[in-house]
């Protein structure tokens, strides 16, 4: 397994790949995992080795302990959001996903498992992922407003686009804890399991996805993530560009031999 970030007290993120999976571990359970910039810039770098390894297919983002995240660790980001800095270098993929210049969007598949205290950024990576297994002994809680500071990193968009600005802003400007029941009627995880079953179930998903043809996975999800961003029409404007391409491509061939043939198909993302 590769460790990242050296120092315990600082944290580390943790990355293995298994197969076409790549396993992101976050690895400071003494602090119920909280974040520091440096785990936040080894989580990037994380994210960018997925994009990167053409040997990789999805990933599978989860953290050691029995918490997924209390969010940032508020005394060692104070100073960079005081000089409005970013603890991420730029050229890096964005765990959260969010357009910035000077940052890379994310292409491929990302699977997050998430189990017990999941506050604030957590609920923002796994807002900005795309399938979200929760344990039902999730607690969330977007309380950036009872620390006097806004949510930056996501929330208060995707909030929003997934439950409605009344949901959104209800559990915003409480800064409440709410349970895996309410998340998953708000669409913010897509299923919940019992508790110590959740990275198993995300396995399962992501050896799933990675089974598929690895350039209609992801053209897939970027056009499902352009309507979202940018409407319908925008995506449906890219359909025949999109499918001309994927027709031309050896996993396109490999799938029709495969339907012809009677067998599973053995896509090399070609």
């Amino acid at each position: 397994m590769n460790a990242t970030m050296p120092s315990p007290s600082e944290g580390r993120i943790l990355s293995e790949a298994q197969g076409p999976v790549l396993l992101i571990g976050i690895d400071r359970a003494a602090k119920r995992n909280g974040f520091t910039p440096v785990m936040m810039q080894a989580l990037a770098e994380a994210y960018t080795r997925l994009d990167d390894d053409p040997a990789l297919r999805v990933g599978v983002l989860h953290a050691i302990g029995d918490h997924f995240t209390a969010g940032l660790d508020l005394p060692s980001f104070a100073p960079l959001m005081q000089r409005g800095e970013r603890p991420v270098a730029q050229g890096l993929v964005d765990p959260l996903n969010l357009g910035r210049p000077g940052y890379r969007r994310r292409t491929k598949p990302m699977v997050v498992a998430v189990k017990g205290i999941t506050y604030t950024l957590g609920i923002e990576l796994m807002l900005a992922a795309d399938i979200v297994v929760a344990a039902d002994d999730c607690r969330f809680s977007q309380l950036e407003v009872q620390r006097g500071i806004m949510a930056t990193g996501g929330a208060t968009l995707r909030m929003a686009e997934r439950a409605g600005l009344g949901n959104a802003l209800l559990h915003l400007l409480a800064a409440d804890v709410f349970d895996s029941a309410e998340a998953l009627r708000l669409h913010f995880v897509q299923r919940v399991v019992p508790a110590g079953t959740e990275l198993d179930e995300a396995l399962r998903i992501a050896q799933a996805i990675a089974q598929q043809a690895p350039l209609a996975v992801v053209a897939t999800r970027l056009n499902a993530l352009k309507a979202v961003e940018e409407g319908p029409m925008a995506a449906a404007d890219e359909f025949e560009t999109t499918q001309q391409r994927l027709a031309h491509s050896d996993d396109a061939r490999e799938g029709v031999r495969a339907f012809l043939e009677k067998h599973a198909a053995r896509f090399s993302g070609r």
